[in-house]
């Protein structure tokens, strides 16, 4: 009787877990006049209801977010090519109200180079990692102990290359990540067709290349973003350029990618114009998901969890025009496209067996949505 009652006790805090009420943050543009900054929803997770809680905090370009462990701060690149009159972006660091959600700027720091564009928060809590695309730069940022922003703690600028000097211009970097043990970084540079791989120091908040320093894609290719698999023995990278994803094997012992398989993620008869965004690995490591920008659609790809390679599913129309993001809720039921161009978040359903997306709901509006962040309510 005992060992049921904790069964039950068990299952109802499970239960309770998996319908905790969920904030979802929207990053976004403001050059155009439409956008005012961050954006805040509130997020039903047994439904996949979104509801639109206003403006969370005024910033200039808000294009990326990434959450803080611990759920009290929010950090924001501030995508903008002159910052404080020199040429670099910003981040910029927010308190998170936890009754309401709100955002209260803390403070902000150079990012270390132009139009910075994507960012992560290390497992630890202890630093940010950012990715510059103008000039190619990656940079990492100490986290106080209010979670304010410290003085740039590294700052590596890119150098080669690039195979489509029209298309790549130069060293771009495009995404930051850090795998599972908070050991290695992996930044996606698009102009020079690599995945370059830094050692990760989280007591200090310092980056240092690896050796070897880099994975090769396709030239011409241009990765964009990059995802680890759970399992740490794989990782994949959406390619801009030629609307592909490229599956890679990974040795977290070692900090080497080893690339593996290439796949398109447009339909046989493609479509003109189109690049891809974002991607993102499933939760439970069974599905790839990939956005399409121009077929405005997510691709759906099935993981052979032995090896790592791919096979297509289906491309879901995302409900509008050019779904520059989309965030996959913990729990791997919904996923959030957020369709730039049209101004609208959609919610699709997750089947868990066969991946399949199902749209839920009408299309909300946002205005130049970006990226989408989920957060626990409450602490």
């Amino acid at each position: 009787m005992k060992l049921f009652m904790i069964g039950m006790a068990l299952a109802l805090a499970a239960s309770s877990a998996s319908a905790e009420s969920m904030r979802v943050y929207i990053g976004t543009y403001t050059g155009n006049g439409k956008s005012r900054g961050i954006y805040q929803f509130d997020f039903d997770p047994s439904s996949g209801r979104l509801t639109p809680l206003g403006i969370a905090a005024e910033e200039k370009d808000p294009s990326f977010l990434a959450i803080h462990p611990n759920r009290k701060t929010l950090y924001a690149v501030s995508e903008l090519g002159d910052y404080e009159g020199k040429p670099t972006g910003a981040v910029a660091s927010f308190a998170v109200d936890p009754s309401t959600g709100k955002l209260r700027k803390l403070n902000a720091q150079p990012s270390g180079g132009g139009a910075p564009c994507h960012l992560v928060v290390d497992k630890t809590g202890r630093a940010v990692l950012v990715a510059n695309y103008s000039g190619g730069s990656v940079e990492s940022l100490p986290i106080e102990a209010d979670g304010s922003l410290g003085k740039p703690a590294s700052v590596i600028r890119h150098e080669g290359k690039v195979h489509l000097p029209q298309r790549q211009g130069g060293p771009r970097g495009h995404s930051i990540n850090l795998d599972a043990a908070n050991r290695f970084a992996v930044a996606a540079d698009l102009g020079l067709d690599e995945l370059r791989v830094y050692e990760f120091d989280a007591a200090k908040a310092t980056l240092t290349p690896h050796d070897p320093p880099f994975a090769k894609v396709g030239l011409g290719t241009g990765p964009r973003h990059f995802a680890f698999h759970p399992s740490q023995k794989f990782a994949y990278t959406c390619l801009e350029i030629t609307s592909g994803v490229t599956a890679l094997t990974y040795d977290a012992t070692k900090g080497v990618l080893e690339p593996i398989q290439t796949l398109s993620t447009l339909p046989p008869e493609g479509k003109e114009g189109n690049s891809t965004a974002q991607i993102l690995v499933h939760p439970s490591g069974k599905f790839v998901y990939v956005s399409n920008r121009g077929h405005d659609s997510i691709a759906g790809f099935a993981v052979d969890e032995s090896t790592g390679k791919l096979t297509a599913l289906d491309r879901t129309p995302t409900g509008g025009k050019t779904p520059r993001n989309f965030g996959i809720d913990p729990s791997g039921r919904y996923l959030i496209a957020a369709n730039q161009n049209s101004d609208t978040l959609v919610v699709f359903a997750i089947d868990a067996a066969t991946g399949k997306l199902t749209q839920v709901g009408e299309p909300v509006s946002v205005p130049s949505p970006v990226c989408v962040a989920f957060m626990p309510a409450g602490l």
